[in-house]
């Protein structure tokens, strides 16, 4: 294979610990709904949701129809909303901002990021997290703000992550060829749609992920330091 001219990462066991997500976001974000949902300021997005709550039920119809009751449905569910994904989104926004909340990221990635953007290399996030909680993750690292060495953000705005057209998409907005791309998940599933597509990919092996079917069927990867 010949070396990527881009890195493509996914965030929740590659980047950033599981953990983090599971015990720190999603309880945050799950806290604040209610408080969010009534606030008058946000009014006019509240409504934009609702309604993207709406024509998401054609697909879900045993979901509970109350706005809350709904969204806590879904995230007990980790149903990948683009509704929930954009709430979530904005109730972190509010967390950074106040400072309760502060990207968490493996030692290794804020030096590799730095590496391969020095080199020449392009570095992109994909996650199922709106693109908007991607970047507030990434500028509040204790490694300080790294957004100005990614070069693109997608969410499944792009298609979902297990979908080989999501990363054939990806492929050519960053006017590449698929085979130049690089994908990094610890989720064998994307790998499989990546790979289909003609990317090329690593599983991530870090402290606390699933175990992952057919994962001998990948190189793997401990560290962005064996990535150079």
């Amino acid at each position: 294979m010949p070396a990527p001219d881009a890195i493509l990462l996914d965030i929740e066991g590659t980047t950033t610990p599981i953990a983090f997500v599971h015990e720190v976001l999603f309880p945050y974000a799950r806290a604040r709904l209610g408080a969010f949902v009534h606030e008058a300021g946000n009014a006019a997005t509240v409504e934009r949701i609702r309604a993207a709550l709406a024509a998401e039920r054609a697909g879900r119809p045993e979901a509970p129809e109350p706005m809350i009751e709904h969204l806590e449905w879904l995230m007990d569910r980790d149903v990948k909303s683009p509704a929930l994904k954009e709430l979530q989104g904005l109730i972190w926004d509010q967390g950074y901002r106040r400072g309760d909340l502060r990207g968490e990221i493996y030692p290794d990635v804020a030096p590799a990021i730095g590496r391969w953007h020095a080199a020449g290399r392009k570095v992109a996030i994909y996650s199922s997290g709106s693109v908007l909680a991607q970047k507030l993750l990434f500028s509040s690292t204790r490694d300080g703000d790294l957004t100005s060495s990614i070069d693109a953000f997608f969410d499944t705005g792009v298609g979902p992550k297990t979908a080989r057209g999501s990363y054939a998409r990806i492929a050519a907005s960053m006017d590449l060829a698929p085979g130049r791309l690089l994908f990094v998940s610890d989720v064998t599933a994307e790998l499989d749609a990546a790979q289909q597509a003609g990317v090329q990919v690593r599983l991530s092996i870090r402290p606390g992920n699933v175990q992952q079917p057919g994962a001998d069927g990948f190189e793997q990867l401990t560290s962005f330091d064996e990535l150079l």
